[in-house]
């Protein structure tokens, strides 16, 4: 009877997430966890890893730091070094301009990503620890679900 009403609760949680639009991706880096949202509900929830200084917001190119802010998802990539990627609009305007004032580069190129092509490693045990550049990292088949759930053009907020 358990494994029953298992099932069922799977069938109702995976019909309820495909039926879903999202709206929204938020992260909250403290937490190491990316939630997809729709209108006030969400609808799933991701464990993540992410640059390997993850806190405070990303400045310049270079400084392993996952950005903070509000972006927008761009371009999904099936052929990069990654399994499966989709890019994060960094830098914004507002990144732009502080870089500039502070003559540095800010860097770019920021994905949500699934693992580096040929880890032969537990992706459990991958996931475990910050170890990207800066994108945030998710398990190959994560990285699967979360493109059949957002569209381009969704937003995400990156905050601690």
């Amino acid at each position: 009877m358990t494994r029953y009403f298992r099932l069922l609760l799977f069938l109702c949680f995976s019909l309820n997430s495909a039926a879903a639009e999202i709206d929204l991706v938020k992260v909250d880096k403290s937490k190491r966890r990316m939630y997809l949202i729709s209108g006030q509900q969400i609808i799933q929830e991701y464990r993540i890893a992410l640059g390997k200084e993850p806190k405070g917001h990303k400045q310049q190119e270079g400084d392993q730091r996952t950005p903070e802010g509000r972006y927008y998802l761009e371009a999904i990539s099936n052929d990069s070094g990654y399994y499966r990627s989709i890019h994060i609009s960094y830098p914004n305007h507002q990144d732009k301009v502080h870089a500039q004032r502070l003559n540095i580069n800010p860097g770019g190129d920021i994905k949500i990503h699934g693992l580096k092509n040929g880890d032969k490693q537990r992706p459990e045990y991958v996931q475990s620890f910050d170890w990207t550049n800066g994108c945030i990292a998710l398990t190959n088949s994560e990285m699967d679900e979360f493109l059949s759930l957002v569209k381009e053009g969704t937003p995400i907020e990156i905050e601690w």
